[in-house]
């Protein structure tokens, strides 16, 4: 398997800290707009996406700062991070999104997907 390069991208997000962090980091919040459904044991979050599933390893999780996973079907380097930042001035609330993609054209895919999926996100609190 090609070896895969990491990337980072930044979503503004209007939203309080505590409702989005729930939203990325709890098995419902995800479930409102990352996946169908969700489900956690242990370690191991499940996601289903019509009728398939992927498991993602919890890596690290910091309250109302981000949380980070790896797909165990990925290589053990790679890894998919939601991180919330806070301008220290405006206040503004932004998600860092880093992933990882083999080539350009993977990550415009990855890209475009995790826009979409931003785009839910956003509908998901209101933002």
């Amino acid at each position: 398997m090609a070896s895969k390069n990491k990337f980072q991208m930044e979503f503004p997000i209007r939203s309080s800290l505590r409702i989005l962090y729930n939203q990325i980091s709890s098995p419902d919040g995800l479930s409102e707009w990352f996946a169908d459904n969700v489900n956690l044991r242990g370690k191991i979050y499940t996601f289903f996406w019509d009728g398939d599933e992927q498991e993602a390893e919890l890596l690290n999780k910091k309250n109302n700062q981000g949380i980070k996973f790896r797909w165990l079907d990925e290589p053990a380097e790679t890894y998919f991070e939601l991180k919330i930042e806070v301008d220290d001035i405006t206040q503004d609330i932004s998600l860092m999104v880093t992933d990882f993609a083999e080539d350009e054209e993977d990550k415009e895919e990855v890209k475009l997907l995790w826009e979409k999926q931003i785009e839910k996100l956003r509908q998901s609190i209101g933002s």
